[in-house]
């Protein structure tokens, strides 16, 4: 299993440059530091850390929102357990408020809410089944379970995680253990399913691309966190998820390419797994984000939270300038949406959900989370 530390999860490398260069800046000039330290990519995390870099209006809504999901929060460290239309999500709805939490910035070991990160990802681990590697109930779950283990391998003390935890002790393993058992089982579940994709179970033999982005965003992630992912897993699910992309229109195939319809989710997972996979050279991403930048307006109101969610990354990805537009709607749309409570909007799958993925929504204003790197 692979032992980890801040330096091993981030490079040393990448660290020592960082230092040199905010170092050599200050001894220049400490007014001009920020500027000069841009030039080796470090300006936007810097100006960010000093609260120069987010709107207000970002901070207040985000504020709210982590504070209801804190509040929220049930002993076990779960929220909205019980039974969907797919299966318990309960794991799911952690590993999205683990991330919402980790995207602002706050300390995960000794800020505000490392106890409220500690105990998702507790919970995650523990439904893990210990000898496949699945993260119930489905693989969404599974998906973004492995999303939210990846982002917070390497932030969280690995020795205050099971701190003071008596119960259970069988079932207690390292973020990095779980992460790469998570990955395991992605990967033998991918090799039997001739789609080279994934489904709503590990054992499915087809497909459809908003389950083989959650998962290949979780593996991409885990890749960037240091755990080995096969190559050619990444490569057949980028593989699939070109299949099924229309390269004129941008338009995505759910599970077959017939009958597009509103596309607006689809093609932004598209976009922004051929992004992260570097894929920008293929037609297929050509046309999902030329697709993105004629429909910015609007989202789909059967899965707007998820929508969102998916647009924001892609359009950061794909096109920055396109992403600011589409930011600044957003944030007055999201604001308006936001009770007094910090709740944001409603869905089937449980307020936290939807919190959660507004607030995920509006991550790429602070850029702390590993993933959402340029």
């Amino acid at each position: 299993m692979i032992e980890c530390t801040f330096v091993k999860r981030w490079g040393i490398f990448r660290v020592l440059a960082w230092t040199i260069a905010l170092a050599a800046s200050l001894a220049i000039s400490p007014s001009a530091s920020l500027a000069q330290v841009g030039a080796f990519g470090g300006l936007d995390q810097l100006e960010l850390r000093e609260g120069t870099g987010v709107p207000a209006e970002v901070k207040a809504i985000y504020s709210k929102g982590v504070r209801f999901l804190a509040d929220g929060q049930g002993d076990d460290g779960s929220w909205n357990k019980g039974q969907s239309f797919h299966g318990d999500e309960s794991c799911g709805i952690c590993a999205l408020a683990t991330m919402a939490f980790l995207s602002t910035g706050e300390d995960p070991n000794f800020g505000k809410y490392a106890r409220n990160i500690r105990a998702a990802v507790r919970y995650i681990i523990l439904h893990q089944n210990k000898k496949s590697g699945y993260i119930p109930g489905n693989m969404y779950v599974h998906g973004f379970s492995m999303l939210a283990l990846s982002e917070a391998y390497g932030a969280v003390d690995e020795t205050m995680l099971w701190e003071g935890q008596t119960k259970n002790k069988k079932k207690q393993r390292t973020i990095g253990e779980a992460l790469e058992l998570a990955v395991r089982l992605a990967v033998t579940s991918q090799k039997k399913n001739p789609t080279k994709g994934w489904r709503y179970g590990p054992s499915d033999n087809t497909a459809d691309t908003s389950v083989v982005g959650a998962v290949l965003m979780g593996l991409l992630a885990a890749r960037n966190a240091g755990i080995a992912v096969p190559d050619n897993t990444i490569d057949g699910a980028l593989e699939y998820m070109k299949s099924m992309t229309d390269p004129k229109s941008g338009g995505v195939g759910y599970s077959g390419m017939g009958g597009l319809g509103d596309t607006g989710a689809r093609t932004s997972i598209a976009c922004l797994v051929f992004s992260i996979g570097k894929r920008k050279a293929w037609r297929e991403f050509v046309g999902t984000r030329k697709y993105l930048e004629e429909h910015l307006e609007g989202a789909n109101q059967n899965w707007p939270f998820y929508e969102r969610y998916y647009k924001a990354q892609a359009l950061f990805q794909a096109d920055y300038d396109t992403w600011q537009k589409w930011n600044r709607n957003t944030i007055a749309e999201l604001r308006n949406m936001q009770m007094d409570s910090g709740q944001i909007g409603t869905s089937g799958h449980g307020p936290s959900y939807s919190t959660s993925m507004s607030l995920l929504a509006l991550a790429l204003n602070y850029r702390f989370l590993p993933i959402y790197e340029r």
